[in-house]
């Protein structure tokens, strides 16, 4: 199986090369995409330099901000032209074990696509403030009442997924970004009727750089899991 790491970053100089090296050491050999928006703070070039030795290294570079959830459509369709088999989600801040990734794509045997989930067996988040974990759980809880979508981390960042299963999907229909596009990326999944499993991870706050999270997102999220509500409600999915 060919392997693709897909991972969004803007100003995370500080962790991408160590991400890289993580990753690309995994004995599953998964090739990693980094999807830069222009970060002022210099991660595409570091990317450049680790490509000039590493083949398998990748790198779009986009010219501002336009968001998570755009850069994961743009990377899915740059997967499927390539004909990847798997993609994988994550972070480039190491709240994603990339040893984790192999564990995810193992899954996949019996799965169509697997959640990194840090709700799945009681709540495994490090070094969280109580108001972000209850902010979490309880955006969790909301959005897997109001979909039925029965996935414990909706909202999770961290999955591997058949690159089948986005063929199917309309991928340019998926308008929305940061929470709002995981919640919406798996109503899809769960409503084309592919299997989507959960398995447990630890998630650990970042290392280094500053949380992308902000009102707006949450807002985001908020207003889209109602939208999904009313579209199931009225069977249009």
């Amino acid at each position: 199986m060919r392997v693709l790491v897909i991972v969004p970053t803007y100003n995370e100089a500080e962790n991408i090369a160590a991400l890289i090296r993580e990753v690309r050491s995994l004995d599953i050999d998964p090739e990693i995409l980094i999807i830069d928006d222009n970060s002022p703070d210099g991660t595409a070039n570091i990317v450049k330099t680790i490509m000039e030795r590493d083949p398998k290294v990748h790198l779009i570079e986009r010219p501002k901000k336009m968001g998570l959830g755009s850069a994961y459509i743009t990377g899915f369709k740059w997967a499927l032209d390539r004909k990847f088999d798997v993609v994988v989600e994550m972070d480039a801040d190491f709240s994603h074990d990339p040893k984790d990734i192999k564990r995810l794509v193992e899954n996949l045997e019996n799965c169509d696509a697997v959640i990194g989930s840090r709700y799945v067996k009681g709540v495994s988040v490090v070094n969280w403030p109580i108001s972000r974990l209850l902010l979490s759980y309880f955006a969790n809880l909301y959005a897997r009442v109001i979909t039925g979508v029965k996935i414990r981390d909706l909202t999770s960042g961290f999955k591997a997924i058949k690159a089948e299963c986005l063929r199917v999907i309309n991928l340019d229909g998926i308008k929305s970004d940061g929470y709002a596009f995981q919640i919406e990326l798996h109503f899809n999944l769960w409503f084309k009727g592919f299997k989507v499993c959960e398995i447990p991870i630890i998630f650990v706050e970042r290392r280094a750089g500053k949380s992308k999270l902000n009102k707006r997102i949450i807002w985001e999220a908020f207003w889209m899991v109602l939208r999904l509500g009313l579209l199931r409600m009225f069977k249009r999915v």
